[in-house]
């Protein structure tokens, strides 16, 4: 079959006009009037051919319209709004790649509550941000999941909310709207309650998250890596996978360090020294945990960690070693009260801090960093 509707193309149709002819009709004219190869004269004939097939009762003639108009440029409007208006096998070709299709007939479609119309729309190589917030206000579950996967979607902090009002539920909803490229960060704290262990990972090391709770993240995927696991080298390589993943996304911070270290988790540190001075982590171990005034120093200036901040990680690492000595344990509110007691005296200037508020002891220590 050539792509060109010749004569015995015509004969054929008005010799045997079934719907086979015609869709192969259709498909041919469709492929010359895309092509442009048409004089101004043939293109206004065709155009006119198409708009009449465009109207044919057999479903394989308008299919075989949609499917080779479906990225023409020069789609006349009024054809592209019918054939997205018509049955889905028609439609979801137009639906998915026409630019004739402007936002008010995408918006009109997806109110219309057609789960198959509404994926096309939201599988678009673009979607404004106006079409966005439709799709997930009318949209069946299947839609806003292709909506979130969709990274040329646009979609607003209100959409996203709107998204979780109604599907927060869904993890094919949920796990896409963790694996975009930026998330307010209202939206990543609630996703947190919301996500497998394995996504609040992604979490934390691609997206921005109050410090707190980013904090809290680590701290948590940390003790889950450590659960039954009896090799302690295995432990430190998920550590250092972890930590080099909040150093490639920019959130492996000090604020996040001298948290984890105030709350006993001393490989944390250990890891997280080596990775940012470029050393070995055994090297950075041993440094870290030397006798002498020299190795802690030397890895923690080898790391850019700030000045500001040595008396407070030194205090805390001075109340693990001595707890290791007494053989106390380095978790629970007696350590983070004996940390914060060690810290407190090398910071007076702090003025007092009640209770065991280590996340507001240690946001005015970064505090002081900033200043």
């Amino acid at each position: 079959m050539t792509n060109r509707l010749t004569k015995a193309d015509v004969a054929r149709l008005l010799a045997n006009p079934s719907g086979e002819e015609r869709a192969e009709a259709a498909a041919k004219i469709a492929v010359q009037f895309d092509q442009h190869t048409l004089s101004p004269r043939e293109r206004e004939i065709a155009g006119e051919i198409i708009r009449l097939m465009a109207r044919d009762a057999e479903v394989r003639v308008r299919e075989a319209l949609a499917l080779h108009l479906k990225e023409c440029d020069d789609l006349p409007r009024d054809v592209a709004q019918a054939l997205a208006r018509d049955v889905a096998t028609v439609a979801l070709p137009v639906l998915q790649y026409s630019s004739v299709l402007a936002d008010p007939d995408l918006i009109e479609i997806v109110r219309d509550r057609n789960p198959e119309k509404q994926v096309a729309i939201a599988g678009r190589k673009t979607v404004s941000a106006p079409l966005s917030q439709t799709l997930v206000q009318h949209g069946a579950e299947t839609a806003v999941a292709t909506l979130m996967s969709n990274k040329g979607a646009e979609i607003a902090e209100a959409a996203f909310q709107s998204a979780l009002d109604r599907f927060a539920a869904s993890p094919t909803v949920t796990e896409n709207m963790v694996h975009r490229n930026f998330l307010p960060a209202t939206v990543g704290e609630r996703l947190v309650s919301l996500v497998s262990d394995a996504l609040k990972d992604h979490l934390v090391a691609n997206h921005d998250l109050p410090p707190e709770i980013a904090t809290d993240l680590v701290l948590q995927s940390r003790e889950r890596a450590t659960l039954g696991l009896i090799s302690p080298d295995a432990d430190q390589a998920v550590a250092e996978r972890l930590i080099r993943h909040l150093q490639t996304s920019g959130r492996l911070t000090p604020s996040l360090v001298l948290r984890a270290l105030c709350l006993g988790d001393v490989m944390f540190l250990e890891v997280a020294l080596g990775v940012l001075a470029g050393v070995p982590i055994s090297n950075a171990r041993v440094l870290l945990h030397d006798k002498g005034p020299l190795g802690f120093k030397a890895i923690y200036d080898k790391a850019k960690l700030p000045e500001s901040l040595v008396a407070a990680f030194r205090a805390a690492l001075d109340v693990i070693h001595d707890m290791e000595h007494e053989g106390a344990a380095k978790d629970g509110d007696d350590f983070r009260r004996r940390v914060m007691e060690r810290i407190l005296t090398q910071f007076e200037h702090l003025g007092p801090i009640g209770g065991e508020n280590l996340d507001y002891l240690v946001a005015k220590l970064v505090k002081l960093e900033a200043a």
